[in-house]
């Protein structure tokens, strides 16, 4: 099996220890490099190579965002997370912005991280092209990006776990639009078993996170993403609603 190199780009050094106590426990995973300082950070990107880079924002020298421009550029096949201190729209889709692929906002559970390294080592959707007339630079294009961008767009935060299992459940209904109809005794217990858990947790974090963005009243942002205000007010969509919405929309512009 291949082993799965992660660096760590943090300056918190118990944190760092944590992590690094974690992975040791992982079967096929490594910790290849670690650094405090985002200048020493780019020197170990292009010296070690590493799959996977947890990113902290706030670095000596040169900041998490440099670093992540950097890995953008030199290493596109790094899959990056990004930390931070900060909930905020603006600092989270900076990050996306930057290439991470996710944000995970401080106090960061390790648990949590390693749910997200797995996610990336193992997911196959998630591919970078690189264009000839962009040379180095990483043109993302998987689906994942897409769902995480109107998730970011509309207020589902990254760092709760109806983020992850929503996202799973609008990508198999792009795939199988008929499992729709299924929720409960097929898409449910699916989306469970690959982030071990029950399918009602499973029901309850996509319930909350869809409840979350309704909450943040974010109606101009929702109406944008969808071309019609399909919900008012505090009219919330089912989850099976709201599912079947975003992946409509993936698969009509599949088209175009």
């Amino acid at each position: 099996m291949k082993t799965t190199n992660i660096a760590i780009f943090e300056n918190n050094e118990e944190f760092v220890n944590e992590i690094k106590s974690h992975i040791s426990e992982m079967e096929g995973f490594d910790v290849c490099a670690v650094s405090a300082n985002g200048n020493a950070a780019c020197e170990l990107v292009a010296a070690v190579k590493p799959d996977v880079a947890i990113v902290d924002l706030v670095l000596i020298g040169l900041d998490g965002f440099g670093v992540l421009d950097y890995i953008r550029e030199n290493r596109p096949e790094c899959l990056t997370i990004a930390i931070g201190s900060f909930v905020d729209d603006k600092i989270i889709n900076e990050a996306i912005d930057h290439g991470a692929v996710y944000y995970l906002a401080k106090p960061v559970r390790s648990e949590t991280l390693m749910d997200r390294i797995r996610d990336l080592s193992s997911n196959k959707s998630i591919e970078y092209k690189v264009t000839s007339d962009m040379r180095d630079k990483r043109k993302i294009s998987s689906l994942d990006e897409k769902i995480s961008n109107i998730f970011i767009t509309i207020g589902i935060p990254p760092h709760i776990k109806g983020f992850a299992y929503l996202r799973e459940g609008i990508k198999m209904a792009v795939d199988e639009p008929n499992i729709i109809n299924m929720v409960t005794k097929e898409l449910y217990p699916s989306i469970g078993k690959k982030f071990n858990t029950t399918a009602s947790k499973v029901e309850r974090a996509i319930r909350h996170a869809i409840e979350v963005a309704w909450n943040r009243g974010r109606a101009d942002a929702i109406s944008s993403i969808f071309g019609a205000r399909v919900y008012i007010g505090s009219e919330r969509p089912t989850n099976s609603e709201f599912i079947a919405l975003v992946a409509d929309k993936l698969i009509l512009e599949s088209f175009k």
